[in-house]
């Protein structure tokens, strides 16, 4: 009897631990955190997240989302991220599109003691139109200052039970307290994608018989989160942090009347279990696999002289030219057609996305009797696709894939300037898979090789301390492609701030051009009294002139949490030649100096020539792979200190 009592007695004990914290309950609004000034532990935080929730749960066949965030914001000025927020909504065909049922906006501030809220009025919510797939909801936050809390609420209805998004948990700045639900009825089946560093403080999965029915339930609460700060050369910093993602598995439906007929998705099926089934569901589908079968339509497209180049190096990259210079990318990603006329309206129009585009270009190698396959995959900005969790929503990209010689190249034609295993950027996604008719296998996605930076400066000293001479940038590679679109696509824009913004001196004649091996080149001609100074009948100055390093990136003082991301591997090449006038000679000359990594991978030469009156200071900077693991940041950023002081040294001229 006494232990059944104490058995009661721990009982009784121990619930009420659990039973503090609730989900989704949202916090009643304390008035010490209006009146708070500063975030406690760190004085220079911008804002805190006081309270943020997701809350997935899908009911009469349909998936609703309510979200709820509160943020304190200490610092107006520095809080830009928090105060003006969008919706994406996704417009769908027949009917079946996302929408934003709810919205309420707030701010609250503590005037005279007491709590006055303004609410944004339906005038400064507005949609728009920012692509043809999707609606965007924005709206901002008024009468915000140092000391208001923000707070948003609403809900998003969507016809799409398959497509619930990844939910970031860290911010860059520290968060009290988080929420993630998702309720979904026993006939769905989903994976959960749990990855990142934290681990939720509170978590509840279990069946639950709730919205009338029997649902299975994640909940996962997370309290005192730090900040994950926004780190310099990360692609996209969400792929470190802590994030939830649920994919549909599968579903065993027979009959719910009014929501899923008989016969409509009746019984059991599976989905995206393993990378083979993707591609099973690909090759399924109008968007890709029907449209690999429409060789009918790209048979006689080819000229002969492409056809009949005999090394299959040269045929590919002769039709991968063909593609770029008679088809325009519309700027929209996916990994196939937009619908079932993708090829044949590419062929109409000249204009497609850039699955369009590039199954196009495997049709036309397939077409010339080459084994083109492709590479499916998601940009950057979808996040990295994962092994242990296939996501065909993920994926949004294709490329080609041919194997010449026994090498692996790819191919994207989506760029009027692409080559041979030349990516665009937003696909340099570590990994994608190539899908064959047979398998599907796993590729890595990186830039080989390096691109190559030249600045040169070729300039003259004139006795009263003027400087004169010309300048040229020249990129080539994949920072030639990437510079060559920004250009292309504003060119005013482009030179302001590549140029006109970053060196104040006088210049004239500027020229952007593309060169005829691609190369990507800007010039000018200046003519300035600010390199030199005159220090007792002498002229001193920096031989690298406006070239050197003052400062550099790699400046993090909190300790690295993300890899280095930079795209290529590069080389950075600075040649300055000044010649003297006559009858002045140099003094005080800086010596030549290289240092490197232990194996090599960051290098840099400071290299000094002289023939008579004229000098030239040649500096390398080798960067050679395109990504680091977080532990080279120490490295890099030991080396780029040295190479600002390196590049601080002065030289003197003096008359003879």
């Amino acid at each position: 009897m006494k232990t059944k009592i104490l058995q009661l007695i721990l009982i009784g004990a121990v619930l009420p631990i659990f039973a503090q914290y609730k989900f989704l309950d949202v916090p009643k609004l304390d008035n010490e955190d209006l009146k708070s000034t500063t975030y406690s532990k760190n004085p220079s935080e911008a804002a805190e997240i006081l309270y943020k929730s997701y809350h997935y749960y899908i009911t009469d066949g349909e998936l609703n989302l309510d979200v709820v965030s509160r943020i304190k914001i200490y610092k107006k000025d520095q809080a830009e991220k928090f105060l003006n927020q969008e919706i994406y909504t996704y417009d769908g065909k027949n009917n079946k599109s996302e929408k934003v049922t709810s919205l309420k906006v707030y701010t609250y501030n503590l005037v005279n003691g007491k709590v006055e809220t303004t609410t944004v009025e339906k005038n400064s919510k507005y949609k728009s139109k920012e692509s043809k797939y999707y609606t965007v909801t924005k709206f901002a936050f008024e009468n915000v200052k140092d000391g208001s809390v923000v707070e948003y609420k609403y809900s998003v209805l969507s016809p799409y039970v398959w497509s619930v998004d990844k939910v970031t948990v860290e911010d860059n700045v520290p968060t009290r307290r988080f929420d993630y639900v998702l309720d979904f009825p026993k006939y769905l089946g989903f994976n959960i994608d749990y990855k990142g560093s934290l681990t939720p403080k509170n978590r509840d999965v279990a069946d639950k018989n709730i919205y009338g029915g029997e649902y299975y339930t994640y909940r996962f609460g997370y309290e005192n989160i730090p900040p994950y700060r926004d780190e310099k050369y990360v692609h996209n910093l969400d792929n470190y942090r802590t994030s939830i993602r649920a994919e549909l598995n599968s579903t065993n439906i027979t009959r719910v009347p009014g929501v899923y007929e008989s016969g409509d998705l009746g019984g059991f099926k599976s989905y995206a279990v393993s990378w083979n089934d993707i591609r099973k569901q690909l090759y399924d589908s109008e968007y890709f696999g029907e449209q690999l079968k429409k060789k009918s339509l790209v048979k006689e497209l080819l000229p002969a002289d492409i056809k009949n180049i005999s090394s299959p190096a040269e045929k590919a990259a002769a039709i991968q030219k063909f593609v770029e210079k008679n088809y325009t990318w519309n700027n929209y990603y996916t990994v196939g057609a937009e619908d079932g006329k993708g090829i044949k309206n590419l062929l109409e129009t000249k204009v497609g996305s850039s699955g369009e585009i590039n199954l196009l270009m495997i049709l036309l190698m397939r077409s010339a009797g080459l084994d083109a396959q492709p590479i499916v995959l998601s940009t950057i900005g979808r996040g990295l696709l994962l092994d242990h969790s296939p996501s065909l929503n993920q994926l949004n990209y294709v490329l080609a894939l041919l194997d010449i010689g026994g090498k692996a190249v790819i191919y994207d034609a989506t760029s009027k300037m692409m080559l041979p295993n030349l990516i665009r950027p937003n696909a340099l996604n570590y990994n994608g898979y190539v899908m064959t008719e047979k398998e599907a296998k796993k590729v890595n996605i990186f830039c080989p090789g390096k691109s190559t930076t030249y600045l040169t400066v070729d300039a003259k000293l004139n006795p009263d301390g003027t400087v004169e001479g010309s300048f040229s940038d020249k990129d080539t590679m994949l920072y030639a492609m990437m510079n060559n679109e920004k250009y292309n696509e504003d060119k005013t824009a482009y030179q302001k701030e590549s140029y006109k913004d970053r060196y104040t001196f006088p210049f004239t004649n500027i020229k952007t051009e593309l060169l005829d091996n691609n190369d990507f080149q800007t010039s000018f001609d200046f003519d300035s009294d600010s390199f030199v100074d005159g220090i007792g009948g002498k002229l001193v100055f920096n031989p690298l002139l406006f070239l050197y390093n003052k400062s550099h990136d790699f400046d993090q003082t909190e300790e690295r949490r993300s890899p280095i991301e930079l795209y290529t591997g590069y080389d950075k090449i600075k040649k300055v030649t000044i010649t003297l006038p006559d009858g002045y000679a140099f003094e005080n000359v800086p010596k030549s100096k290289k240092f490197r990594t232990e194996d090599s991978a960051i290098q840099y030469v400071y290299k000094v020539t002289q023939e008579g009156n004229k000098l030239t200071v040649e500096t390398t900077t080798t960067v050679e792979d395109p990504v680091y693991p977080k532990e080279y940041y120490p490295a890099f950023k030991q080396i780029f200190d040295n190479i600002t002081k390196m590049e601080g040294q002065v030289v003197t001229a003096v008359k003879k």
